[in-house]
């Protein structure tokens, strides 16, 4: 696979949600304005839901 049409798969809306978060939430935790707690709970899940809907899209019941 060519290295153009791998960076235009990674460029959807999930990819780019899932990438502003992370950024986010460390931009913030590494401020202090996010407690540890709250991180890892919000982080857990939007990764979650990221790699649960990568591994649908490769026809994988998970």
């Amino acid at each position: 696979m060519k290295i153009k049409e791998r960076i235009a798969k990674l460029i959807d809306v999930k990819t780019l949600v899932t990438f502003t978060l992370t950024g986010v939430f460390g931009y913030l935790s590494v401020n202090g304005d996010v407690k540890p707690e709250i991180f890892v709970t919000i982080y857990t899940t939007v990764i979650g839901f990221y790699f649960g809907t990568q591994a649908n899209k490769g026809g994988k019941n998970i």
